[in-house]
């Protein structure tokens, strides 16, 4: 009897955790580029694999999106700690509206001005890239010096209405968040 408990609790403990194996998400930033105006420090990079099966789901029923991108700009000393220039957080959010058939992103550094849509791998292209983000002036940059630009992103956390979060208790499956990425030059 004993047995038959045992074998039962293990294969439902499997069947229980399984789904959260399956649905693991591997994300990451590529495409980091790193230029120049005549006037500014720009960068551009694009997120690799947010959209897995499930992410994709909750957004065609209606649950926003919201990417955050963290970005930092240091002068790298050797005697001393890095000086930090300056400290980035832009969020790209997305949302389907199901009445007229299109998809929203706004772009938090582009003044959140709606950019519509009504392809849904557009939209996603939309939403896991930046282009030509303004950094830092470059007249604030000294000749000469190191500097490391750091990147992450992350979907941040589904907010469920309260009785939802019982019922869709696997939104947490479509969290990811990336490694820091790196980029060094000299100005």
């Amino acid at each position: 009897m004993q047995k038959h408990i045992k074998i039962t609790l293990t294969l439902l403990c499997f069947i229980l955790l399984f789904p959260l194996l399956t649905f693991a998400i591997d994300v990451q930033l590529s495409g980091i580029k790193v230029t120049d105006t005549t006037d500014d420090l720009m960068l551009s990079l694009k997120v690799e694999g947010a959209f897995n099966e499930k992410l994709e789901e909750a957004v065609l029923n209606g649950i926003p999106a919201t990417f955050s991108f963290f970005i930092n700009v240091n002068r790298v000393r050797t005697a001393w700690a890095d000086e930090q220039i300056v400290e980035l957080n832009v969020t790209h959010s997305l949302k389907y509206h199901n009445l007229k058939n299109h998809y929203i992103i706004k772009k938090s550094w582009q003044g959140n001005k709606p950019i519509i849509t009504e392809s849904f791998d557009e939209a996603k292209k939309i939403m896991s890239e930046i282009n030509d983000l303004k950094l830092v002036p470059l007249k604030t940059l000294r000749k000469e010096n190191r500097y490391q630009i750091s990147a992450k992103a992350e979907l941040d956390k589904v907010k469920l209405p309260f009785i939802l979060n019982y019922i869709l208790f696997f939104a947490s499956l479509w969290d990811f968040e990336t490694e820091w990425h790196s980029y060094e030059f000299v100005y």
